[in-house]
């Protein structure tokens, strides 16, 4: 079937207005793609800080428009007009409101672009000198041999394209020598649990604040045929929940925290108890102008810095007990 894409250009201020229009002009499904509301995401997430692509907060920059689509049948142009005319009424109902243009685009789609369109952006990539990040829905050429991560990227944060998952990637090659016992906090995808389990870890628990990302790291696993006996994902706040800390109190050969800055500080001393003599703790997602207080925070929880890394402007730290 084919479709017209409908995308209404206006402004942060009115873009409630101009949805609320359309709903009562009978439009119930549409998409906002509004630059303040990706930043207030942003500043309500901050430990997902380290998984936003730079690239489309670029393109969120000024951005403010609603998209929905309209059958393309003989009817069609109008209810295109009826729809212009209508939207030309909002700055006379509302004078004291910037619409901004409310410029009406057309673009034809067809129903399997909606779906698989957004997969053209996901190619397999190379990291460190053994892994190979694979969008599960591709079966590329691997004349190198390398260790292939599978990913579903569509599901939510940690794709393995941000510089600070890389880094931490590039550090399991290093530590992973076979049969740890792993702990992912902040896991998101479970892209880092999965790489440590298919470098050679025995078994990986992946722990997340965000209770989607529980069944989400569970079927990422499952694609790369690592089952609950080898990946435990859980749902929690390390800092603030005894009940978890108590669920995950033993002693790690690795502790993970791919998160920001401002959440790793305040989780130092609870990475530190997870920690034994020949334990090390990974933690990235840490902008560069952070980087001393998280150095601080470290050492102060009793931890001596092994190794820093810098990809960009993000930091990558290694970690042990003192």
């Amino acid at each position: 079937m084919q479709w017209i894409e409908v995308c209404i250009k206006t402004t942060s201020q009115a873009i409630e207005l101009v949805g609320e229009r359309l709903t009562m002009l009978g439009f119930d499904s549409f998409i906002m793609d509004d630059q303040d509301e990706f930043h207030e995401f942003l500043e309500n997430n901050k430990q997902y800080w380290d998984y936003v692509d730079e690239g489309l907060e670029k393109q969120m920059q000024g951005l403010s428009q609603i998209r929905l689509y309209i059958e393309d049948s003989p009817a069609a142009p109008e209810t295109i007009s009826y729809l212009k005319d209508q939207l030309r009424l909002l700055p006379q109902q509302y004078p004291k409101i910037e619409f901004g243009t409310l410029d009406v685009t057309l673009e034809h789609v067809k129903d399997e672009d909606w779906e698989n369109n957004w997969k053209q952006y996901y190619q397999p990539l190379k990291i460190g000198s053994r892994l190979l990040v694979v969008p599960e829905w591709l079966h590329p050429e691997n004349p190198e041999h390398r260790v292939e991560v599978l990913l579903d990227p569509g599901m939510i944060f940690g794709t393995g394209a941000h510089a600070s998952t890389q880094m931490c990637m590039e550090e399991l090659e290093r530590a992973i020598q076979g049969g740890e016992e792993v702990l992912d906090l902040g896991s998101g995808s479970g892209i880092l649990s999965i790489t440590a389990l298919l470098l050679g870890a025995q078994h990986a628990t992946g722990v997340d604040i965000d209770p989607k990302a529980e069944d989400i790291a569970r079927q990422n696993a499952a694609i790369n045929q690592l089952g609950p006996d080898r990946f435990t994902a859980l749902t929690g706040d390390v800092i603030g929940d005894t009940a978890m800390m108590e669920k995950l109190k033993k002693s790690y050969d690795i502790v993970l925290a791919n998160i920001v800055a401002d959440v790793i500080i305040p989780l130092a001393p609870a990475a530190a108890s997870f920690l034994s003599e020949d334990s090390v703790f990974i933690c990235s997602g840490i902008l560069n102008t952070r980087l001393p207080e998280v150095l601080s925070a470290l050492e102060k929880a009793g931890m001596q810095i092994l190794s820093t890394k810098q990809q960009d402007d993000w930091c990558r730290v290694t970690a042990a007990l003192a």
